[in-house]
C-alpha cells in the first residue's frame, strides 16, 4: 500500500476522476508492480479487501481467475465502485472463470443497472465468440425497448451488444442499423481523430468495411 501511495500522481488522479476512477497511479507503473509480484491469490484477496481503487486494480492483475467461487465474484462485482475496477473484473477475471456463463445470465437480469451492464458486456463477448444458443432477435428487442433511457453504463453495454450483432451477423445488420439510427444513442459522442465512433451505425459500417477490405 505504501508503494502504491508513492506512485500516486495528482495529474493522473485529476484525469481519472473525470471518468469516475478515484486513483492517481499510472497504469503502466501498476502493471510493472504486478509483473514483479506475479500471481499471488491470497495477496490479491487482501488487496481487494482494502477498498482502495489502485490496490483493487493491482489485485485483479495478480489473481488466479479460476480460483474465485461464483458467489465471491458476484460480491466483488457489487463492491466494484469505480468503472475501471468494474471493467477489469469483468474482462480479466470473470471472462476466464468457470462461472462466467452462470454469472452472465444472473447479472443480465439484475435490477441494478451497473450489475446488469456486466451481464450485457459478457453477452457481447458471447455474440462474438460463442453465439450458439443466444436469441439474437430477443436481444435486439430488449435493446430497442430499453437502450434509449438506460443509465449510462448499461446504455454503453447495450450499445456494444447492438454493434456486435450488427457486425457479426449480416442477417440482423439492417435491423441493428435501424435501431441505432432511430435511438441515436451516442450519436454525438466526441470521438478523437483516427478512432471509430461508438455510435452503433458508424461502428457497424466501419468494422464491416474493414472486414471486406483486401
Amino acid at each position: 500500500m505504501a508503494e502504491l501511495a508513492a506512485l500516486e500522481d495528482p495529474r493522473a488522479r485529476e484525469i481519472n476522476e473525470k471518468h469516475g476512477d478515484d486513483h492517481g497511479v499510472n497504469l503502466s507503473k501498476l502493471r510493472a508492480v504486478a509483473k514483479r509480484l506475479k500471481t499471488q491469490q491470497e495477496l490479491s484477496r487482501e488487496l481487494w479487501a482494502t477498498d482502495d481503487t489502485a490496490a483493487r486494480l493491482l489485485s485483479l492483475l495478480i489473481c488466479k481467475p479460476k480460483a474465485f467461487e461464483r458467489d465471491e465474484l458476484d460480491r466483488m462485482l457489487r463492491e466494484a465502485r469505480t468503472p475501471k475496477v468494474h471493467d477489469w473484473l469483468v474482462n480479466y477475471v470473470v471472462k476466464k472463470s468457470p462461472h462466467c456463463e452462470e454469472l452472465r445470465v444472473a447479472w443480465f437480469a439484475d435490477a441494478d443497472p451497473v450489475v446488469a451492464s456486466a451481464g450485457w458486456a459478457l453477452t457481447s463477448e458471447r455474440v462474438v465468440k460463442k453465439p450458439e444458443g443466444l436469441d439474437l432477435v430477443a436481444l435486439l428487442d430488449s435493446i430497442e425497448a430499453a437502450m434509449k433511457d438506460a443509465p449510462e453504463r448499461l446504455q454503453w453495454a447495450m450499445n456494444q451488444c447492438l454493434a456486435m450483432i450488427g457486425i457479426e451477423f449480416p442477417e440482423h445488420r439492417a435491423r441493428a442499423l435501424d435501431i441505432g439510427e432511430r435511438l441515436e444513442v451516442l450519436k454525438d459522442y466526441p470521438t478523437p481523430p483516427n478512432c471509430t465512433s461508438p455510435f452503433a451505425p458508424t461502428w457497424i459500417n466501419e468494422m464491416v468495411r474493414r472486414q471486406a477490405a483486401p
